[in-house]
């Protein structure tokens, strides 16, 4: 094996996924002297998390994510989670926004389509849930343009390919928002790490395996890195360290060995669509719907039909259908699992196991089901459906945060969380949903966490006024900021 001399950087992100690209690119549009370097064990970036078969490339804005907006015990509806998640989203259209125009990015419509986002229920329970939301989120000036119907007719001309077929008698109901969207990460990453590689002091590698991440004694981080090609080792030295390697951050997180991250473990999660690419059926369905998970399922679960554009071209994809491996990675290894355990988190990762039985059972099954079962869900969104159209295409995996918990010992999170060294030299981004269509914001959490001195700077907020209009202002309560925001994002986008 070969040994290479060590080298300097003074920013080091490990994958190349929307995450660590986002990222990379907001610090060297914030300042431009800073050395970069972007590391990925693939031969080319986004290809696990971001590519675009492996999620849903749904715009998060809980236009339609029925499990945004639980409903209590006393019927009420929150709505909280979702006001939280659009503004996310209006942050991310922000930071493109500019991107797009600073000439950075060719069209948009090369990662973002407009694509109307609708919620989906049957019987009269949930109709009652969807028409509660619809007055809740409707009052709110985000949610402005959302429709509520329970007639036929509107609902064949919202969705006609799903309502062919259906029984006159069945009582449904659905809202549309016509200003959804949906998002091609995979190309989105792509624009994000060429934009990278044109500025000076980045460099992209591809084919490199971090096997080794230190603290030395300056607080600097040092890592060791494989070349898989060549099996040629070298070493790295950094001021700030960012894992964004997806399933593949939190084994490295746990080699940093700082006291924030011990306690995490992770839960491994498949995926699978049913995928339908024939022209006269994906021209029929113009929409992204969600339906409500089952009774006991996990947010995860939530049904959806939805149409995908990748490269110019249109498909619908039906899903998820879960199952479970012990990869952290879709290229990942079976033993990723086993060896993330350790002594500080064996006991959160034994707690989860016990309370979430369900989660066990509804896992078995969708491991067990059939094709035949699966389309048989799917014909419970497209009545008429021939299940020669359609195909089963594997998504990526999702490692589920497991965290210590006071009370349980241990819970399990569907969601990303930051976690960062105290001084901030090093942060990893763990969990899944809905975090692509959010990664700006969070992008913009973790600068705020790591960098606080450079975050307060005068060029520093002068310059993210650029990129963040609406920075210091309130989406939700500021009206006026609202539509002049979001009206110059959906020009510039293409979006209207």
């Amino acid at each position: 094996m070969t040994q290479r001399g060590s080298g300097e950087s003074d920013l080091v992100f490990v994958g190349a996924g929307i995450m660590s690209a986002t990222l990379a690119v907001m610090l060297k549009e914030l300042d431009p002297s800073l050395n970069v370097e972007v590391l990925e064990l693939l031969s080319s970036g986004a290809a696990e998390s971001s590519n675009p078969w492996n999620n849903a490339g749904t715009g998060h804005a809980a236009l339609c994510e029925l499990n945004y907006t639980p409903e209590g015990k006393d019927g009420a509806v929150n709505i909280a989670k979702a006001i939280d998640i659009n503004i996310m989203f209006e942050t991310s259209k922000q930071f493109w926004t500019y991107l797009v125009e600073q000439g950075h990015f060719e069209s948009p419509r090369s990662f973002i389509n407009p694509v109307p986002h609708l919620s989906f229920v049957r019987g009269e329970k949930d109709i009652s849930f969807l028409r509660k939301r619809f007055e809740a989120l409707s009052a709110n000036p985000l949610f402005a343009g959302m429709e509520y119907t329970e007639d036929r007719a509107k609902l064949e001309e919202w969705m006609p390919l799903m309502m062919k077929g259906r029984t006159t008698n069945e009582k449904i109901a659905a809202t549309r928002t016509e200003s959804g969207t949906d998002v091609n990460f995979g190309a989105l990453t792509t624009n994000l790490l060429h934009h990278l590689t044109k500025q000076p002091g980045t460099h992209i590698a591809y084919n490199q395996k971090v096997t080794d991440l230190h603290r030395e004694p300056d607080n600097r981080w040092r890592l060791t890195i494989q070349d898989t090609q060549t099996g040629a080792t070298r070493t790295l030295r950094a001021r700030f360290v960012f894992l964004g390697a997806g399933g593949g951050a939190l084994p490295l997180l746990q080699k940093s060995d700082i006291p924030e991250s011990h306690g995490y473990g992770g839960f491994p999660v498949s995926g699978q669509w049913l995928r339908c690419d024939k022209p006269e059926v994906v021209s029929q369905h113009q929409a992204k719907v969600y339906g409500k998970a089952s009774v006991g399922s996990p947010p995860m679960s939530v049904p959806h039909l939805d149409t995908r554009v990748v490269d110019g071209k249109k498909s619908l994809l039906f899903g998820p259908f879960a199952g479970f491996t012990t990869k952290f990675l879709k290229q990942g290894s079976f033993m990723d699992l086993p060896k993330s355990i350790r002594a500080n988190n064996l006991g959160p990762m034994l707690a989860v196991a016990r309370d979430n039985m369900p989660l066990t059972k509804y896992l078995i099954g969708q491991v067990m089901q059939s094709f035949d079962q699966r389309i048989e869900e799917l014909r419970g969104f497209y009545p008429e459906v021939n299940k020669n159209d359609w195909r089963l295409e594997v998504a990526g995996q999702r490692v589920q945060i497991i965290k210590k918990d006071t009370k349980t010992g241990g819970t399990l999170q569907f969601g990303t969380e930051i976690v960062s060294a105290q001084d901030g030299s090093i942060a990893a981004l763990l969990g899944a949903s809905p975090g692509a269509s959010t990664s700006v914001s969070i992008m913009l959490t973790l600068i705020q966490r790591c960098f606080p001195e450079q975050y307060k700077s005068e060029a520093w907020q002068a310059q993210l006024l650029k990129m963040f209009p609406a920075l210091n202002g309130s989406l939700d309560k500021d009206t006026e900021l609202l539509h002049r925001v979001r009206s110059h994002c959906n020009e510039v986008l293409q979006l209207r």
